[in-house]
């Protein structure tokens, strides 16, 4: 049975590290469903959180394959109870002076930010779970998305448990 897994790793913040695990996805045809990547406390080292979609047997093997590389310290799988991931989306929904009130409300409801407003559109800026996420698409969705981008999801481990160095 396949599932979405949301796994987190500690890199050298090196030149081609990147490049060298996305690379190890398209050799052995695994598609990656979002990646968001970042400095760390200390600036010599990386976090790379990946969303990946498999079944139990492709889901170790990935984590295998990402373990041989040299420049990866540490993989681990951000398991829902014992971690916080979040993603952030910017989506621009078609408004005008008939609807901007509700969509602001809609907005409001979700926690979300007016980030932009113009004469046609307003872009609101959204943090949280994919299922807050597509819940609050779905509400707006009567109104016009005109475009959207997300982040993809990013995490870290609940409690005391770090990623060491």
């Amino acid at each position: 049975m396949e599932k979405k897994t949301c796994l987190s790793l500690l890199v050298e913040n090196n030149f081609g590290v990147l490049s060298r695990i996305s690379g190890l996805f398209a050799r052995r045809g695994y598609n990656i469903d979002s990646l968001t990547v970042g400095t760390t406390e200390n600036a010599k080292f990386s976090r790379i959180t990946i969303t990946v979609t498999g079944d139990e047997q492709i889901l170790t093997q990935i984590k295998k394959q990402l373990n041989k590389l040299i420049d990866v310290i540490t993989v681990i799988e951000l398991k829902p109870e014992e971690s916080i991931t979040r993603e952030l989306v910017f989506i621009k929904v078609k408004a005008d002076d008939t609807n901007r009130n509700q969509i602001v409300e809609i907005s409001n409801m979700f926690r979300g930010n007016i980030v932009d407003v113009a004469r046609e559109s307003l872009i609101v800026e959204i943090t949280g779970t994919r299922d807050k996420i597509d819940a609050f698409f779905n509400m707006v969705e009567p109104y016009g998305i005109l475009e959207f981008i997300r982040s993809g999801d990013t995490g870290l481990q609940r409690g005391a448990k770090v990623l060491s160095f």
